[in-house]
This record gives C-alpha cells, sequence and structure tokens, in this order.
C-alpha cells in the first residue's frame, strides 16, 4: 500500500510520497521526472526530510475521483474522457522512454482538472508493486450510471478481461472496447454528444482516430471481436441485477434505521395490566387515571443544522449525508462566487451524530475557526462554528 499524505506550502498543495528505500536519484528515470513538463503526469520534485526520502506530486487546481464521486454517477461521457487521457499518457511515456507499468491507478492517485476535465498520473520511479488498474475498474463498478446498459456491459468487460489477461489487455484492446462503446447509442438518446467545451482539438483528433481504426473493420468481425457472448453477457447482467439487489437493501436497511430512530425518540417502561374486573389497589386505580408525560429528546442524528452568512443569511441546509462548497455550478450544492474560492473548495460531511468540515484540496485554504486545515483533512464542526472558505465567512449552526 502506498504510503501517502496531503500536505501544503503558501502556495502549491501536495500528495506526498514516503519512498521505501533512498533512491538513485541520477537514474534516468529521476532525472527525466525531476525536469518536468510531460503531459498528463503530476509535476513531481524529490525531497528529503530526517533522512527520509520523499516525492511531492502538486495536485493543485485538482481533484482525486474518489472526492469527486462520492455522490454523483460516472457517464460514458466522463469513461471516454478518461480513456483519451489514458491513452495519451501511453503515448507521452513512449516519447521520453519511460516505463508505462510505473504509472499508479488507485483511484486515490488519479486526479482530474474540472476545468478541461483532462487527468494527470502519478509516476513512480522503478516501481514494482501492482499498479492499482484493477482497483480502479472496482471504483468504476461501484459508481457508474447503472442506466445506461452499455456503459455497465463495458465496465464489466473490461473488469472480466483484466482479472483474465492481465495488464497485457490494456496495451490496445481496451481502446477497442471503448470505441465500440461510442459506437452504441444510450437508451435515452439517439446520438452520443461530443462536448466541445470538454475536449480540445486534438482531443477529438484523437478521438477520431480510434474510431477509425473500428470504422475499417468489416461488421462481422467486430461482431465476433468486440461483442459479448451470450455468456458473457449473462454473466455480466448477473452481476448488474446483484448490484440492484444490494442497492435495495441498503435503502431498505436506511429506512428501518431511520424508523427506528423516529420510534426512538420516546421510550417508556412496559406496563402490566389487570384484566378488568380483577382486584386492584387504590395506588394502581390512580395511576391508571394518570397521564404521564414523556419528554421528547431529538436525536442528534436526524438534527437538520445550517449554514449562514455573518449577516444572518440562511444559504443551505444539512438535510443530506454532505454539503459541498465550492464556485463550480453544477459541481457543488452551495455556490460562493468568489474569485478566492476553488471550484471544488470544501465539504461538511455527517458522520453518525458528529459533523466534519473537509477540505478539498483548496487553492486558498479551508478554516474552522481561524485554523486552516489541511488537503483533505476533517475537523469536527460544532454550533455557531466559524467557516472560511478563501475570503468568504460561514457560520455553522
Amino acid at each position: 500500500m502506498l504510503q501517502t499524505e496531503y500536505v501544503r506550502n503558501l502556495h502549491c498543495n501536495y500528495q506526498r510520497l514516503l519512498l521505501d528505500q533512498t533512491p538513485e536519484e541520477k537514474r534516468y528515470q529521476y532525472c527525466i521526472l525531476n525536469r518536468g513538463g510531460i503531459k498528463g503526469l503530476l509535476p513531481c520534485s524529490l525531497r528529503y526530510i530526517n533522512g527520509q526520502a520523499y516525492l511531492y506530486y502538486d495536485i493543485s487546481s485538482r481533484q482525486s475521483i474518489v472526492q469527486l464521486f462520492g455522490s454523483k454517477s460516472i457517464t460514458r461521457e466522463w469513461i471516454r474522457d478518461f480513456m483519451w487521457s489514458f491513452q495519451q499518457i501511453q503515448q507521452e511515456l513512449d516519447r521520453f522512454l519511460l516505463d508505462g507499468r510505473n504509472v499508479v491507478w488507485y483511484p486515490e492517485q488519479v486526479f482530474q482538472d474540472l476545468d478541461n476535465n483532462i487527468f494527470s498520473f502519478m509516476y513512480i520511479p522503478y516501481y514494482e508493486r501492482e499498479t492499482g488498474f484493477l482497483e480502479l475498474v472496482d471504483f468504476w463498478v461501484e459508481h457508474i450510471d447503472y442506466g445506461d446498459e452499455a456503459l455497465v456491459e463495458f465496465v464489466y468487460h473490461v473488469h472480466d478481461r483484466l482479472e483474465k489477461v492481465g495488464d497485457v489487455y490494456l496495451q490496445d484492446q481496451i481502446f477497442k472496447d471503448a470505441a465500440e462503446l461510442e459506437r452504441k447509442e444510450p437508451a435515452a438518446q439517439k446520438e452520443i454528444p461530443v462536448q466541445e467545451d470538454f475536449l480540445t482539438q486534438d482531443q477529438s483528433e484523437a478521438w477520431e482516430r480510434v474510431h477509425t481504426v473500428q470504422e475499417d473493420m468489416a461488421p462481422d468481425e467486430i461482431s465476433k471481436r468486440h461483442l459479448l457472448s451470450k455468456e458473457e453477457k449473462k454473466g455480466i447482467f448477473h452481476l448488474f441485477d446483484g448490484k440492484k439487489k444490494r442497492n435495495r437493501e441498503i435503502r431498505e436497511a436506511y429506512q428501518k434505521e431511520m424508523s427506528d430512530a423516529m420510534n426512538g425518540y420516546a421510550v417508556a417502561e412496559d406496563t402490566s395490566y389487570n384484566v378488568m374486573g380483577e382486584n386492584r389497589d387504590d395506588s394502581c386505580q390512580e395511576e391508571y387515571g394518570r397521564t404521564i408525560y414523556i419528554e421528547e429528546h431529538p436525536n442528534p442524528a436526524t438534527m437538520i443544522h445550517y449554514i449562514y452568512s455573518p449577516q444572518g443569511k440562511l444559504l443551505a441546509s444539512l438535510e443530506s449525508a454532505s454539503l459541498s462548497i465550492g464556485k463550480k455550478k453544477g459541481e457543488v450544492d452551495l455556490v460562493l462566487e468568489d474569485l478566492s474560492v476553488s471550484r471544488m473548495h470544501a465539504r461538511i460531511v455527517k458522520e453518525g451524530a458528529e459533523i466534519y468540515l473537509e477540505d478539498l484540496n483548496s487553492t486558498n485554504g479551508t478554516f474552522k475557526n481561524g485554523l486552516r486545515l489541511e488537503p483533505y483533512e476533517r475537523r469536527k464542526l460544532e454550533t455557531e462554528d466559524e467557516i472560511r472558505c478563501g475570503n468568504v465567512t460561514l457560520i455553522f449552526k
């Protein structure tokens, strides 16, 4: 497992990786990585602290996909953007004679720039462990849009091929399968829109080249080489049904938990009642005629908290499990239109009865009562705490 942590200085945020042994920094891969300028790789520098060697990866203005898909689904458009970046980074690594097996693909180490949807990856010189691509696909399985049947089929097919043939599948065939996915129409629309604001001209041309590979093939050959067999589809949609069943079980468990919580507002002792006509003493007769008031105590887990401006204006209510804060409309729940606020700046999350403030790798920092959080650090919130995102102040109540 990679030993990483998030750190910051005055101007940049980093994901810092502790190396197992002192690196031979004059070797080729270290020299090239230190030189920088390789498109698709996180900028990196080698540093020594107290006799230990660290690689510092600059993640400023980027978000890990774990943070991006905490509460939304992965779409085929996102898969398209990822596959384009994946193909581009392979070409860049070949151009600089770098080993592609040294890129790590764990979801926590895959970052995306929300301005252009371009990905950045972590390269570890002379890395000899698992690269984590299967874990990345596991992440896809958990977060894909299960309303898109062709996307579900593609992701489970990728998972199956990786398990059977390993990383050799990533060299060429995965791009052909991704191109076949692009050719399939989503159920809700007749054609797949190309989002021009997401793709540059170079990106469009790159994907056009991938499509050309498919167009040059005969239809029966495409069918044989790229479409799943009936047996494979049966296995995939068995897993698909299992996913839906698990989601239903989660919803039912949640409903039961909420019902139990509501019923748990008041708890009274069991009362034994005498059958009518039996002898009762005077104290019992007196108690029978009384109504006992049971005081209600609100369950902290079901209390709703609010976010206010310093002037007392209500900005948002924390009714769901999390509330994201930033300036990018469509990506966050609470939009703060201020230049000092990052696109995805911070998040408030519920964990049981506790509420936490989490920084999302913001450029100008997230502060609780004047104290700055480290990137992705969480701190417990209390009523009347002051939250500051860049220059914008919020009050938690």
